[in-house]
């Protein structure tokens, strides 16, 4: 019961944006806010699948069931050191509100906390099988349905029960079906997805399968062993020819170009890197990255004077830097930490929907939109008028790590970096390049330049496809 209830959540994770925004409209017509009783479905069932896994540990503990493990590795102390930080923090900045609280619980600990729980119980090899099969099938549908959503019309989108605005999450509104590039109108796909980042971060994980799927593939047709990299491939025998693996491969690619989330086509770079230095001689290893390092520099500095308003995008990286840095200063201001929810998206659930434009810009496309919060510049407010109301805006620190720096402080900001560091040591190590573990190295890639863990369809995923491989105290694949 506990691999369906996971294999359900893992099926429907990826729908969730499109599905509570369909539902919503069916129940109350167009122009509401996603329904928080629809949305709160996934955190019901995760809490259901955790539930009976706490019930299964209970009663392997009483009949003293040698398949339970109860070591505790490097893993749990990590999580349970942020954990009992968490409480302490909160406790000094007592009293707290209780919403900003479980939101940050909520971003910060859920999938952390179902890690700690489901690598205690058994998973089974049909499990890890229906798990590929179900990244094949919505691996396909989610990049084609994305891809197709570059030339659907508005009127399309609105019949599903999306906003009428673009690029804008507006609070008490539906979700925008899709975003623009400011400086270029140019349209970023984000699928089911409620935005183009958090589908580029989720394809990561097809596009960790697809690469492995088709190294197998071409390594197997010219004899050359190296199946033993690969620990996991000996026991989930499922696998596409190269013809259909490479076609895979390149329509997760697409919808990844398509989401022009920068942060999610570094972390497909590092994965493919990954995969082939681990698949090839390392002499041969060295001359190839060599070759393929300087054929890209050239072609993004090609890609980025031909189309800079694209590629480079000024408003958007000059936050991914400034936004990082402060957050720095901010965590070193407070050392022993803000509070969970200070920053970050937790704090944007109780803030104005903030609009900041550069100081040429011109604001009156906002009026239609008169409760959101405009500026020229970091501190012009244009709109409302500034005299009748002062806007709240959320501040992101741009980087996961840093962001949990800021709200847990330096102790926290060191536990996270050295949890992920050794997620990925101690991953690789017993499973050889399994595409959890990759899916995981690029997604920590990704939290460098976003709020990479806080969507639940990466996050509940990832964390929950890691515990299904990495057992606690085990140090192989068995």
């Amino acid at each position: 019961m506990r691999e369906l209830l996971t294999l359900i959540l893992l099926v429907c994770l990826p729908l969730h944006a499109l599905l509570v925004t369909l539902g919503t409209k069916l129940i109350f017509g167009p122009g509401f806010a996603p329904f928080s009783m629809l949305a709160l479905w996934k955190e019901a069932l995760l809490g259901l699948i955790l539930v009976i896994a706490f019930f299964e540990i209970l009663h392997a503990l009483a009949t003293r069931r040698a398949s339970l493990n109860t070591h505790v590795d490097t893993l749990d102390l990590c999580i349970l050191g942020l954990i009992a930080l968490s409480i302490i923090v909160t406790l000094y900045h007592w009293p707290v509100s209780t919403g900003r609280l479980a939101l940050g619980i909520k971003y910060d600990f859920v999938p952390l906390i179902s890690f700690l729980i489901l690598r205690r119980v058994q998973w089974s090899d049909v499990f890890h099988l229906a798990v590929q099969i179900y990244i094949l099938i919505l691996g396909t549908l989610v990049s084609v349905y994305g891809l197709l959503t570059l030339v659907l019309p508005d009127a399309f989108f609105r019949a599903l029960g999306y906003s009428d605005a673009h690029s804008l999450y507006i609070v008490n509104k539906p979700l925008a079906a899709f975003q623009q590039i400011a400086e270029s109108g140019v349209r970023r796909i984000q699928s089911t997805f409620s935005g183009p980042n958090q589908l580029g971060l989720w394809l990561l994980l097809p596009w960790s399968f697809g690469v492995v799927w088709f190294m197998d593939a071409f390594m197997n047709a010219r004899k050359w062993h190296w199946k033993n990299l690969l620990f996991w491939k000996k026991h989930e025998n499922y696998t596409l020819g190269i013809e259909r693996a490479l076609a895979f491969l390149l329509l997760v690619g697409a919808a990844l170009f398509f989401s022009f989330s920068r942060s999610a086509w570094i972390g497909a770079f590092v994965i493919l890197v990954s995969v082939i230095g681990l698949s090839i001689p390392r002499e041969m290893f060295r001359k190839v990255i060599t070759i393929s390092g300087v054929a890209l520099v050239l072609l993004g500095i090609v890609v980025t004077l031909a189309f800079p308003k694209v590629f480079f995008r000024l408003s958007s990286s000059r936050g991914h830097i400034e936004h990082p840095i402060q957050a720095w200063q901010r965590m070193w201001a407070s050392p022993l930490g803000e509070g969970l929810g200070a920053v970050g998206p937790a704090s944007a659930r109780g803030s104005d929907t903030c609009v900041i434009l550069r100081p040429q810009d011109d604001p009156s496309w906002a009026k239609s939109s008169p409760s959101l919060c405009v500026f020229l510049g970091e501190g012009k407010q244009v709109q409302p008028d500034p005299a009748t109301y002062t806007c709240k805006c959320p501040w992101h620190p741009e980087n996961w790590y840093l962001q949990l720096g800021v709200e847990l402080g330096v102790v926290g900001f060191v536990l996270f970096l050295v949890l992920t560091v050794m997620m990925i040591i101690t991953g690789i190590k017993r499973m050889g390049m399994h595409p959890a573990v990759l899916a995981f190295l690029g997604v920590s890639i990704g939290a460098l330049f976003l709020h990479a863990w806080e969507d639940a369809a990466v996050a509940y995923t990832i964390w929950l496809l890691l515990a299904s491989v990495l057992p606690s105290g085990k140090t192989r694949h068995s």
